[in-house]
Protein backbone atom coordinates (compact mmCIF):
# COMPACT_ATOMS: atom_id res chain seq x y z
CA UNK A 1 0.00 0.00 0.00
CA UNK A 2 2.80 2.60 0.64
CA UNK A 3 4.53 1.55 -2.49
CA UNK A 4 1.21 2.61 -4.73
CA UNK A 5 0.99 5.79 -2.49
CA UNK A 6 4.17 7.04 -3.33
CA UNK A 7 4.29 5.84 -6.85
CA UNK A 8 0.97 7.79 -7.94
CA UNK A 9 1.88 10.39 -10.71
CA UNK A 10 -0.27 13.28 -11.91
CA UNK A 11 1.24 13.51 -15.41
CA UNK A 12 4.95 14.71 -14.43
CA UNK A 13 3.95 15.69 -10.77
CA UNK A 14 4.64 13.43 -7.98
CA UNK A 15 2.29 13.42 -4.59
CA UNK A 16 4.42 14.91 -2.51
CA UNK A 17 4.34 18.12 -5.18
CA UNK A 18 0.20 18.03 -5.62
CA UNK A 19 0.39 17.98 -1.50
CA UNK A 20 2.72 20.77 -1.25
CA UNK A 21 0.34 22.94 -4.12
CA UNK A 22 -2.70 22.03 -2.22
CA UNK A 23 -0.88 23.49 1.12
CA UNK A 24 0.42 26.19 -0.49
CA UNK A 25 -3.06 27.64 -1.63
CA UNK A 26 -4.37 26.66 1.54
CA UNK A 27 -1.88 28.93 3.35
CA UNK A 28 -2.39 31.13 1.01
CA UNK A 29 -6.28 31.65 1.53
CA UNK A 30 -5.56 31.44 5.50
CA UNK A 31 -2.72 33.99 5.79
CA UNK A 32 -5.04 36.36 3.31
CA UNK A 33 -7.99 36.11 5.95
CA UNK A 34 -5.82 36.58 8.75
CA UNK A 35 -4.55 39.74 7.83
CA UNK A 36 -7.86 41.06 5.98
CA UNK A 37 -9.11 42.47 9.64
CA UNK A 38 -5.87 44.23 9.76
CA UNK A 39 -5.76 45.84 6.61
CA UNK A 40 -9.30 47.03 7.70
CA UNK A 41 -8.18 48.46 10.39
CA UNK A 42 -5.19 50.39 8.90
CA UNK A 43 -7.43 51.52 6.50
CA UNK A 44 -9.94 53.14 8.91
CA UNK A 45 -6.79 54.66 10.59
CA UNK A 46 -5.10 56.21 7.58
CA UNK A 47 -8.61 57.28 6.25
CA UNK A 48 -8.66 55.29 3.46
CA UNK A 49 -12.73 55.37 3.51
CA UNK A 50 -14.76 55.22 0.47
CA UNK A 51 -17.65 57.89 1.53
CA UNK A 52 -21.43 57.60 -0.22
CA UNK A 53 -21.54 61.01 0.90
CA UNK A 54 -19.51 62.46 -2.33
CA UNK A 55 -22.49 60.55 -4.39
CA UNK A 56 -21.63 60.98 -8.13
CA UNK A 57 -24.16 57.86 -9.16
CA UNK A 58 -21.45 55.26 -9.36
CA UNK A 59 -21.04 53.85 -5.50
CA UNK A 60 -23.37 51.19 -4.72
CA UNK A 61 -22.68 51.12 -0.55
CA UNK A 62 -24.69 53.05 1.28
CA UNK A 63 -21.99 52.74 4.40
CA UNK A 64 -18.59 54.32 4.40
CA UNK A 65 -16.72 51.52 3.33
CA UNK A 66 -12.76 50.75 4.06
CA UNK A 67 -10.29 49.99 1.47
CA UNK A 68 -6.97 48.12 1.20
CA UNK A 69 -8.41 45.09 1.46
CA UNK A 70 -6.21 44.72 -1.72
CA UNK A 71 -3.30 45.00 0.87
CA UNK A 72 -4.40 41.74 2.78
CA UNK A 73 -4.53 40.01 -1.02
CA UNK A 74 -0.82 41.53 -1.62
CA UNK A 75 0.61 40.65 1.25
CA UNK A 76 -0.52 36.85 1.30
CA UNK A 77 0.37 36.42 -2.50
CA UNK A 78 3.79 37.68 -2.16
CA UNK A 79 4.83 35.93 1.18
CA UNK A 80 2.97 32.84 -0.32
CA UNK A 81 5.13 33.17 -3.39
CA UNK A 82 8.48 33.06 -1.89
CA UNK A 83 7.67 30.51 0.55
CA UNK A 84 6.24 27.95 -1.91
CA UNK A 85 7.36 28.73 -5.68
CA UNK A 86 11.03 30.08 -4.73
CA UNK A 87 13.10 32.87 -5.70
CA UNK A 88 13.91 33.79 -9.49
CA UNK A 89 14.24 36.63 -12.07
CA UNK A 90 10.94 35.77 -12.81
CA UNK A 91 9.48 36.63 -9.56
CA UNK A 92 11.47 39.20 -7.94
CA UNK A 93 10.43 41.09 -11.64
CA UNK A 94 6.95 40.18 -10.62
CA UNK A 95 7.22 40.69 -7.18
CA UNK A 96 8.79 44.05 -8.11
CA UNK A 97 5.74 45.34 -10.24
CA UNK A 98 3.23 44.28 -7.86
CA UNK A 99 5.01 46.58 -5.17
CA UNK A 100 4.87 49.38 -7.45
CA UNK A 101 1.13 49.16 -8.25
CA UNK A 102 0.22 48.18 -4.46
CA UNK A 103 1.83 51.22 -3.51
CA UNK A 104 0.31 53.38 -6.08
CA UNK A 105 -3.12 52.13 -5.30
CA UNK A 106 -2.60 53.02 -1.30
CA UNK A 107 -1.75 56.85 -2.34
CA UNK A 108 -4.62 56.91 -4.64
CA UNK A 109 -7.18 55.05 -1.87
CA UNK A 110 -6.16 57.49 0.55
CA UNK A 111 -5.55 60.56 -1.76
CA UNK A 112 -7.58 60.17 -5.23
CA UNK A 113 -4.59 60.80 -7.91
CA UNK A 114 -5.28 61.43 -11.57
CA UNK A 115 -5.85 59.17 -14.01
CA UNK A 116 -2.89 60.50 -15.91
CA UNK A 117 -0.05 59.60 -13.09
CA UNK A 118 -1.77 56.15 -12.46
CA UNK A 119 -1.21 55.75 -16.28
CA UNK A 120 2.33 56.18 -16.30
CA UNK A 121 2.94 53.88 -12.88
CA UNK A 122 1.14 51.31 -14.25
CA UNK A 123 3.34 51.29 -17.63
CA UNK A 124 6.91 51.38 -15.52
CA UNK A 125 5.19 48.34 -13.92
CA UNK A 126 4.48 46.45 -16.80
CA UNK A 127 7.94 47.24 -17.96
CA UNK A 128 10.02 45.64 -14.88
CA UNK A 129 8.27 42.56 -15.85
CA UNK A 130 9.01 42.45 -19.90
CA UNK A 131 12.97 44.00 -19.00
CA UNK A 132 14.22 42.02 -16.46
CA UNK A 133 11.53 39.36 -15.75
CA UNK A 134 11.36 38.60 -19.60
CA UNK A 135 7.59 38.33 -19.67
CA UNK A 136 7.07 38.61 -23.65
CA UNK A 137 4.27 37.85 -25.75
CA UNK A 138 6.38 36.50 -29.05
CA UNK A 139 3.52 34.89 -31.36
CA UNK A 140 0.37 33.80 -31.21
CA UNK A 141 -1.56 30.54 -32.81
CA UNK A 142 -4.43 31.58 -35.30
CA UNK A 143 -5.75 28.95 -36.92
CA UNK A 144 -2.83 26.93 -36.97
CA UNK A 145 -0.55 29.39 -38.54
CA UNK A 146 1.90 31.40 -35.94
CA UNK A 147 2.05 35.43 -35.83
CA UNK A 148 5.38 36.76 -34.58
CA UNK A 149 4.81 39.66 -33.17
CA UNK A 150 9.06 40.93 -33.57
CA UNK A 151 9.35 44.20 -32.64
CA UNK A 152 6.33 44.97 -31.84
CA UNK A 153 6.20 42.21 -29.42
CA UNK A 154 7.17 44.55 -26.34
CA UNK A 155 4.94 47.40 -26.73
CA UNK A 156 1.68 44.69 -27.22
CA UNK A 157 2.88 43.22 -23.57
CA UNK A 158 2.80 46.64 -22.45
CA UNK A 159 -0.54 47.21 -23.83
CA UNK A 160 -2.14 44.14 -22.52
CA UNK A 161 -0.97 44.09 -18.81
CA UNK A 162 -1.99 48.27 -18.86
CA UNK A 163 -4.95 47.62 -20.20
CA UNK A 164 -5.47 44.41 -17.75
CA UNK A 165 -5.09 46.27 -14.89
CA UNK A 166 -7.75 49.26 -15.96
CA UNK A 167 -10.16 46.42 -17.02
CA UNK A 168 -10.09 44.37 -13.80
CA UNK A 169 -10.31 48.42 -11.85
CA UNK A 170 -13.28 48.97 -13.86
CA UNK A 171 -15.74 46.33 -12.45
CA UNK A 172 -14.65 46.95 -9.31
CA UNK A 173 -18.00 48.09 -8.59
CA UNK A 174 -20.18 45.53 -6.40
CA UNK A 175 -18.94 43.89 -3.16
CA UNK A 176 -17.35 40.78 -4.22
CA UNK A 177 -17.55 41.62 -7.98
CA UNK A 178 -13.65 41.75 -9.22
CA UNK A 179 -12.20 40.20 -6.63
CA UNK A 180 -14.74 36.62 -7.36
CA UNK A 181 -14.55 36.92 -11.25
CA UNK A 182 -10.62 37.16 -10.30
CA UNK A 183 -10.51 33.91 -8.79
CA UNK A 184 -12.89 31.94 -11.47
CA UNK A 185 -10.39 33.76 -13.80
CA UNK A 186 -7.17 32.53 -11.97
CA UNK A 187 -8.36 28.69 -11.86
CA UNK A 188 -9.28 28.76 -15.57
CA UNK A 189 -5.48 29.80 -16.05
CA UNK A 190 -4.97 27.11 -13.63
CA UNK A 191 -6.22 24.52 -15.28
CA UNK A 192 -4.97 25.25 -18.66
CA UNK A 193 -1.51 25.71 -17.70
CA UNK A 194 -1.93 22.28 -15.59
CA UNK A 195 -3.38 20.89 -19.11
CA UNK A 196 -0.26 22.08 -20.52
CA UNK A 197 1.87 20.75 -18.27
CA UNK A 198 3.37 24.33 -16.65
CA UNK A 199 3.68 22.77 -13.11
CA UNK A 200 5.23 25.70 -11.95
CA UNK A 201 2.77 28.21 -13.42
CA UNK A 202 0.15 26.20 -12.01
CA UNK A 203 1.50 26.52 -8.65
CA UNK A 204 1.68 30.50 -9.07
CA UNK A 205 -1.66 30.95 -10.25
CA UNK A 206 -3.16 28.82 -7.81
CA UNK A 207 -1.76 31.16 -5.19
CA UNK A 208 -3.25 33.72 -6.33
CA UNK A 209 -6.56 31.92 -6.44
CA UNK A 210 -6.23 31.00 -3.12
CA UNK A 211 -4.91 34.91 -1.70
CA UNK A 212 -8.61 35.86 -3.25
CA UNK A 213 -10.28 32.87 -1.52
CA UNK A 214 -9.60 34.09 1.85
CA UNK A 215 -10.31 37.81 1.21
CA UNK A 216 -13.90 36.61 -0.36
CA UNK A 217 -15.51 36.52 3.03
CA UNK A 218 -14.98 40.17 4.03
CA UNK A 219 -15.53 41.27 0.39
CA UNK A 220 -18.97 39.65 -0.27
CA UNK A 221 -22.17 41.12 -0.11
CA UNK A 222 -22.60 43.07 2.78
CA UNK A 223 -19.13 43.68 2.14
CA UNK A 224 -16.79 44.59 5.39
CA UNK A 225 -13.93 45.79 3.51
CA UNK A 226 -13.45 46.55 -0.45
CA UNK A 227 -9.87 45.80 -2.65
CA UNK A 228 -9.81 49.29 -3.16
CA UNK A 229 -7.61 50.43 -6.50
CA UNK A 230 -4.48 48.61 -4.48
CA UNK A 231 -6.88 45.15 -4.81
CA UNK A 232 -8.03 45.21 -8.04
CA UNK A 233 -5.36 47.05 -9.92
CA UNK A 234 -2.77 44.74 -8.18
CA UNK A 235 -4.92 41.25 -9.26
CA UNK A 236 -4.93 42.82 -12.91
CA UNK A 237 -1.44 43.01 -13.36
CA UNK A 238 -0.80 39.19 -11.69
CA UNK A 239 -3.68 37.74 -13.81
CA UNK A 240 -2.27 39.20 -17.17
CA UNK A 241 1.50 38.38 -16.27
CA UNK A 242 0.38 34.93 -16.02
CA UNK A 243 -1.73 34.38 -18.96
CA UNK A 244 0.81 35.60 -20.79
CA UNK A 245 3.36 32.88 -19.21
CA UNK A 246 1.22 30.32 -19.92
CA UNK A 247 -2.03 30.98 -21.97
CA UNK A 248 -0.41 32.45 -25.10
CA UNK A 249 1.82 29.83 -25.08
CA UNK A 250 -1.18 27.42 -25.96
CA UNK A 251 -0.53 25.67 -29.01
CA UNK A 252 -4.59 24.85 -30.10
CA UNK A 253 -5.49 26.43 -33.09
CA UNK A 254 -7.03 28.97 -32.20
CA UNK A 255 -5.11 29.78 -28.96
CA UNK A 256 -5.04 33.46 -29.80
CA UNK A 257 -9.07 33.39 -28.22
CA UNK A 258 -8.06 31.73 -25.14
CA UNK A 259 -6.94 34.14 -22.75
CA UNK A 260 -9.50 36.71 -24.44
CA UNK A 261 -11.92 34.26 -22.97
CA UNK A 262 -11.01 33.41 -19.73
CA UNK A 263 -10.74 37.59 -18.95
CA UNK A 264 -13.51 37.87 -21.34
CA UNK A 265 -15.68 39.78 -18.97
CA UNK A 266 -13.40 42.72 -17.70
CA UNK A 267 -12.09 43.01 -21.21
CA UNK A 268 -15.30 43.44 -22.83
CA UNK A 269 -16.55 46.15 -19.98
CA UNK A 270 -13.76 47.94 -20.39
CA UNK A 271 -13.59 48.06 -24.19
CA UNK A 272 -17.13 48.69 -24.16
CA UNK A 273 -16.92 51.63 -21.71
CA UNK A 274 -13.89 53.02 -23.75
CA UNK A 275 -15.75 52.87 -27.06
CA UNK A 276 -18.74 54.08 -25.02
CA UNK A 277 -16.67 56.86 -24.00
CA UNK A 278 -15.22 57.92 -27.28
CA UNK A 279 -18.30 58.16 -29.16
CA UNK A 280 -19.67 60.20 -26.79
CA UNK A 281 -17.05 62.83 -27.09
CA UNK A 282 -15.66 62.33 -23.20
CA UNK A 283 -12.40 61.19 -21.92
CA UNK A 284 -12.01 57.58 -22.25
CA UNK A 285 -10.98 57.13 -18.52
CA UNK A 286 -13.79 59.40 -17.07
CA UNK A 287 -15.73 57.67 -14.56
CA UNK A 288 -19.43 57.47 -15.21
CA UNK A 289 -22.25 54.80 -14.37
CA UNK A 290 -22.54 52.49 -17.59
CA UNK A 291 -20.14 49.69 -16.81
CA UNK A 292 -21.94 46.02 -17.29
CA UNK A 293 -23.09 45.47 -13.69
CA UNK A 294 -24.65 49.03 -13.78
CA UNK A 295 -26.48 47.74 -16.93
CA UNK A 296 -27.82 44.65 -14.92
CA UNK A 297 -28.83 46.76 -11.66
CA UNK A 298 -31.04 49.44 -13.83
CA UNK A 299 -32.41 46.41 -15.75
CA UNK A 300 -33.93 45.37 -11.90
CA UNK A 301 -31.43 42.56 -10.38
CA UNK A 302 -30.48 43.75 -7.13
CA UNK A 303 -26.72 43.14 -6.36
CA UNK A 304 -26.04 39.69 -4.96
CA UNK A 305 -28.26 38.55 -8.40
CA UNK A 306 -25.68 41.16 -10.73
CA UNK A 307 -22.74 39.44 -9.04
CA UNK A 308 -23.83 36.06 -9.51
CA UNK A 309 -24.87 36.71 -13.43
CA UNK A 310 -21.23 37.62 -13.96
CA UNK A 311 -19.97 35.10 -12.10
CA UNK A 312 -22.29 32.67 -14.19
CA UNK A 313 -20.69 34.38 -17.27
CA UNK A 314 -17.05 34.40 -16.27
CA UNK A 315 -17.06 31.06 -15.06
CA UNK A 316 -18.74 29.68 -18.51
CA UNK A 317 -15.97 31.60 -20.82
CA UNK A 318 -13.64 29.97 -18.29
CA UNK A 319 -14.86 26.19 -18.92
CA UNK A 320 -14.93 26.85 -23.07
CA UNK A 321 -11.33 28.14 -22.44
CA UNK A 322 -10.67 24.76 -20.80
CA UNK A 323 -12.25 22.73 -24.05
CA UNK A 324 -10.23 24.72 -26.32
CA UNK A 325 -7.08 23.92 -24.54
CA UNK A 326 -8.62 20.41 -24.94
CA UNK A 327 -8.89 20.69 -29.31
CA UNK A 328 -12.98 20.47 -28.27
CA UNK A 329 -13.93 23.05 -30.36
CA UNK A 330 -17.17 21.80 -30.78
CA UNK A 331 -17.93 21.87 -27.32
CA UNK A 332 -16.64 25.13 -26.37
CA UNK A 333 -18.25 26.79 -29.30
CA UNK A 334 -21.80 24.74 -28.35
CA UNK A 335 -21.03 26.33 -24.63
CA UNK A 336 -20.32 29.63 -25.96
CA UNK A 337 -24.01 29.81 -27.76
CA UNK A 338 -25.51 28.10 -24.73
CA UNK A 339 -24.29 31.26 -22.64
CA UNK A 340 -25.50 33.50 -25.26
CA UNK A 341 -29.09 31.77 -25.57
CA UNK A 342 -29.26 32.07 -21.76
CA UNK A 343 -28.31 35.71 -21.83
CA UNK A 344 -30.91 36.54 -24.07
CA UNK A 345 -33.35 35.03 -22.28
CA UNK A 346 -32.58 36.32 -19.10
CA UNK A 347 -32.50 39.62 -20.80
CA UNK A 348 -36.22 39.37 -21.69
CA UNK A 349 -37.21 37.98 -18.94
CA UNK A 350 -36.07 41.22 -16.89
CA UNK A 351 -37.06 43.49 -19.18
CA UNK A 352 -40.38 42.80 -18.62
CA UNK A 353 -42.07 43.94 -15.24
CA UNK A 354 -44.30 40.89 -15.07
CA UNK A 355 -42.02 37.90 -15.66
CA UNK A 356 -39.38 39.67 -13.82
CA UNK A 357 -41.36 38.79 -10.86
CA UNK A 358 -43.07 35.27 -12.32
CA UNK A 359 -38.84 34.08 -12.52
CA UNK A 360 -38.54 34.89 -8.70
CA UNK A 361 -35.21 36.73 -9.87
CA UNK A 362 -36.97 40.30 -8.86
CA UNK A 363 -38.72 41.19 -5.65
CA UNK A 364 -41.83 43.09 -5.89
CA UNK A 365 -40.90 45.43 -3.07
CA UNK A 366 -37.28 46.23 -3.94
CA UNK A 367 -36.39 44.38 -0.71
CA UNK A 368 -33.33 42.10 -0.08
CA UNK A 369 -32.84 38.76 0.25
CA UNK A 370 -32.98 38.95 4.20
CA UNK A 371 -36.61 41.37 3.39
CA UNK A 372 -34.74 44.27 4.90
CA UNK A 373 -34.16 47.85 3.12
CA UNK A 374 -30.59 49.12 3.41
CA UNK A 375 -30.48 52.37 5.45
CA UNK A 376 -28.00 54.98 5.98
CA UNK A 377 -28.21 54.04 10.39
CA UNK A 378 -26.65 50.73 9.70
CA UNK A 379 -23.37 52.79 9.41
CA UNK A 380 -20.99 50.89 11.59
CA UNK A 381 -19.70 53.25 14.77
CA UNK A 382 -15.59 52.64 14.05
CA UNK A 383 -16.14 54.24 10.81
CA UNK A 384 -18.44 57.32 11.89
CA UNK A 385 -15.88 58.25 15.00
CA UNK A 386 -12.87 58.19 12.34
CA UNK A 387 -14.41 60.51 10.29
CA UNK A 388 -15.50 62.37 13.07
CA UNK A 389 -12.22 63.05 14.26
CA UNK A 390 -11.10 63.58 10.90
CA UNK A 391 -13.56 66.10 10.35
CA UNK A 392 -12.51 67.85 13.63
CA UNK A 393 -8.87 68.22 13.02
CA UNK A 394 -9.69 69.85 10.09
Amino acid sequence: MENIIFDMHFGDINVYDFINALISVAFAALLSFVTTPIARVLAIRIGAVDDPKKDDGRRMHKIPMPRLGGLAIFFSFVVSVLLFYGISGFTLSLIAGALLIVILGIVDDVFRLRALYKFVVHIAAAALVVWPGGVVVEQVNIFGTYLHFGYFSIPLTILWIVGLINAVNLIDGLDGLACGISTISAVSILLVTILIGDFKLALMVGILAGSCLGFLPFNMNPAKIIMGDTGATFLGFVLAVVSIQGVFKVHAVIAFVIPFLILGVPIFDATFAIVRRLLTGRHPFAADREHLHHKLLDMGFDKKQTVRVMYAVSALFGISSVMLVTQRIVYALVIIAVALALTVAMWFIVRDKKMRTESGLISENGENENGEKPTQETKEPEVQEVQKEKKENE
